[in-house]
C-alpha cells in the first residue's frame, strides 16, 4: 500500500509546480516590459525563483510518486540546503538590522536619518560607488521625489514640517534641517550666500530634480532604514517559512524510507 508521507509529498510537490509556472510566466513578462535596471533586477528573481521551483518539485513529484530515490534523495539534500541558507540569512538579517532608528527632531512631524547610526555592514553597502549608483537610478526612475513634490505642493512652510514624512522623503527629497534652508516648496530650499557648512549634506543639495538630496548621507540612511523595516518583515516569513520546511523536510525522509523499503522488497 502506497505510503501517506510519499502522498503527501507529491502532493505539496505539485502544488509548487503549478505555482512555479505562473512565476516563470511573470518573470518572462517583465523582462519583455522592463525599462530600468531595476526591473531587470526583478525580472531575473521572478526567473530564478520560478526555474529553481520547477526542478526540484519535478524531482520531489516524480522521486515520491514513481519511487525513483536518487530524485528523492537530490530533492531532499537541496532542500536540507535551502534550510541552512535561509536559516543563515535569517540570523544574518536579525544581527544587521538590530542597529538605527531615525532621530525625532524638535516641532517636526518627521524624522532624520544618520547614516552612522546603522551596521557597518550596511554602510559599506551603499557607501560603494557602483552601488549607491545603481540605487540612486533606481530611486529617480520610481518618480520618488517628483511625486513628493506633488503631494505637498500647496503645503506653507508650517504644513510641511508637520507633515510625517517616509524615511525615503525625509532623505532624498529634501534638505536636512540642520542646514537652515528657506522652505520655498517641498524640493525647493534657498541656501543662504556665503554659509560655510560642516555638514557636507547642506553641499550636496540641489533644487534640480535629478538631483536633490540623492547623494547625501541623509538619503543613503533613510534607504538603510526603508530596508531595514522590509528585511524585518522578510525575517517574520523567513521563521514561517522555515517551520514548514522543516515538517516537509521530515515527512521527505519518511517517503525516502518508504522508497528503500520497497526497492528492498523488489
Amino acid at each position: 500500500m502506497f505510503r501517506v508521507s510519499n502522498n503527501l509529498i507529491g502532493v505539496l510537490n505539485l502544488l509548487a509546480f503549478l505555482l512555479s509556472i505562473p512565476i516563470l510566466v511573470t518573470g518572462v513578462w517583465l523582462s519583455k516590459q522592463a525599462n530600468t535596471e531595476c526591473e531587470w533586477w526583478l525580472e531575473r528573481v521572478f526567473i530564478v525563483l520560478g526555474v529553481f521551483l520547477l526542478l526540484v518539485s519535478l524531482a520531489g513529484l516524480v522521486g515520491a510518486c514513481c519511487r525513483v530515490s536518487c530524485l528523492l534523495w537530490l530533492y531532499l539534500f537541496v532542500m536540507f540546503l535551502l534550510i541552512l541558507l535561509l536559516l543563515s540569512f535569517t540570523v544574518f538579517a536579525f544581527v544587521v538590522t538590530n542597529k538605527g532608528a531615525g532621530q525625532v527632531l524638535s516641532n517636526r512631524g518627521y524624522k532624520e536619518y544618520r547614516l552612522g547610526d546603522y551596521s557597518n555592514w550596511f554602510q559599506n553597502r551603499v557607501n560603494n560607488t557602483h552601488t549607491w549608483n545603481r540605487i540612486q537610478s533606481c530611486l529617480q526612475s520610481s518618480k520618488l521625489c517628483s511625486k513628493f513634490q506633488t503631494q505637498f505642493a500647496n503645503d506653507t512652510a508650517q504644513q510641511f514640517y508637520a507633515q510625517n514624512l517616509s524615511a525615503l522623503q525625509s532623505g532624498c527629497c529634501k534638505p536636512s534641517d540642520s542646514c537652515n534652508f528657506e522652505y520655498q516648496g517641498p524640493s525647493v530650499w534657498n541656501k543662504p550666500e556665503g554659509a560655510n557648512y560642516t555638514n557636507s549634506d547642506c553641499n550636496a543639495w540641489e533644487n534640480d530634480p535629478n538631483v536633490l538630496c540623492f547623494n547625501c548621507q541623509t538619503c543613503k540612511a533613510g534607504f538603510l532604514q526603508n530596508l531595514k523595516t522590509d528585511w524585518k518583515k522578510v525575517t517574520i516569513v523567513n521563521v514561517i517559512f522555515l517551520v514548514f520546511l522543516i515538517i516537509v523536510y521530515s515527512v521527505g525522509c519518511c517517503a525516502f524510507r518508504n522508497n528503500l523499503r520497497d526497492n528492498r522488497k523488489h
